[in-house]
């Protein structure tokens, strides 16, 4: 099997996985969040500090500023 295919079959089944994340994370309740660090995209070094939930790790929205301070200093 040469670099292309594998390539192509391992892109096929992230695409597969992503889909059934965003399946799970959608019948989520989110009922618990956290302030968590968390990588903008896939290939970012810099974390943002965002709320997420506890069981599908889906974001769900940004912390006050007195949070995000709560956040660093532990």
């Amino acid at each position: 099997m040469g670099i292309f295919q594998k390539i192509n079959n391992l892109l096929a089944k992230k695409q597969k996985i992503e889909k059934e994340i965003a399946i799970l994370q959608k019948s989520c309740k989110h009922l618990k969040k956290s302030v968590r660090a968390v990588r903008k995209n896939v290939d970012s070094t810099s974390p943002s500090i965002r709320y997420v939930c506890d069981e599908c790790f889906m974001v769900l929205g940004y912390p006050t500023q007195q949070e995000k301070d709560n956040f660093l200093k532990e």
